[in-house]
């Protein structure tokens, strides 16, 4: 059973994006870049949308066929210009002019070819050069990039570190998930993001739950006020992102609705979130219930479920079993 990524103010997808200027800034130290050309291009971007838009690969070697992005040229493609005829050269150069790059980093200190520093400079490329190889630039910002760029949505709900895996409580406002949200930090686990939570695809099935940064560390809990968890419970009791891979919605139900919800559930209820589905578990709330527990067992029998263990499944085998003996 799958519910659909609900088209309401609980989420929505925002669109993340990068320039020049800022790859340049943030990777300058670590990948020791000078900007050699091309100094009026900082603010070419290049967003999510605009990825999900083209053909064209994130970064890798330079391409001319398939242009990439981030176009990377070591000694290889250096002498490869080089050697190539004028006519031959004015066409590759043409291609890559409209590409719409985003930038162009020369590797390894390779002597960067006259052709490419006037491309840089004519169509306002950013032309960054590296003393690393191009294999370890490679593997540095293939990443980077995927992190940045991920697309994503906000949800509104907690997001909280549970026995190490991250669990997202939702429900409608005063079901009480801040305050089942404090009771589990106070038994130990880690909270991420309370209210509004952030998610990244920054793989094909892997949603990685972030905080506003304005909203880092803080719970609000009705009667409480904003709660500084960091500053109560310690340093322990917050994390700065968590990949979430169990929703647990918490539910009023009315006598009607507790009659028809299955007790012995056969079939598993996922959400879809960015195309990426997110198990889901549903808990009535009730006087009486306590609510912490219930997300720690839930938490336990889906690991269990991860490892091939399913206790459900094994029930009915039992039970068939019994039938089937007291057939004959």
């Amino acid at each position: 059973m799958i519910f659909p990524n609900p088209d309401n103010q609980e989420a929505f997808n925002q669109m993340v994006g990068i320039d020049a200027r800022q790859l340049f800034e943030e990777k300058r130290q670590k990948l020791g870049l000078t900007w050699e050309a091309g100094r009026d291009g900082g603010d070419r971007s290049l967003d999510n949308e605009a990825i999900a838009r083209s053909t064209q690969g994130m970064i890798g070697h330079l391409n001319f066929i398939h242009p990439n992005w981030i176009q990377v040229l070591s000694e290889t493609e250096a002498e490869y210009l080089n050697a190539l005829d004028p006519a031959s050269l004015e066409q590759h150069m043409r291609r890559l002019a409209e590409s719409d790059m985003l930038c162009i980093i020369v590797t390894a200190g390779a002597c960067v070819p006259d052709s490419i520093k006037s491309l840089a400079d004519s169509t306002r490329t950013p032309l960054f050069c590296t003393p690393y190889s191009s294999l370890e630039i490679l593997w540095i910002l293939r990443p980077y990039l995927g992190r940045v760029l991920a697309p994503s949505c906000s949800r509104h709900g907690v997001l909280l570190d549970v026995l190490g895996l991250g669990v997202m409580i939702t429900g409608e406002s005063s079901v009480g998930k801040s305050e089942l949200a404090l009771e589990l930090v106070s038994r130990g686990h880690g909270l991420v993001a309370d209210d509004v939570v952030e998610l990244y695809r920054i793989a094909p099935e892997t949603l990685e739950g972030r905080c506003p940064p304005m909203l880092r560390d803080f719970l609000e809990v009705r009667g409480l006020g904003m709660l500084n968890i960091r500053t109560i419970f310690g340093e322990a009791a917050v994390r700065r992102k968590k990949n979430m891979k169990l929703i647990v919605h918490l539910q009023k139900p009315n006598s009607a609705d507790l009659n028809a919800m299955e007790r012995l559930p056969i079939n598993d209820v996922t959400e879809n979130i960015l195309d990426v589905n997110i198990r889901k578990v549903i808990i009535p709330v009730a006087a009486g219930r306590n609510l912490a527990v219930l997300v720690e067992a839930a938490v336990r029998n889906y690991v269990l479920q991860l490892r091939g263990i399913d206790s459900g499944q094994e029930f009915f085998a039992r039970h068939q079993q019994e039938l089937e003996n007291g057939q004959t």
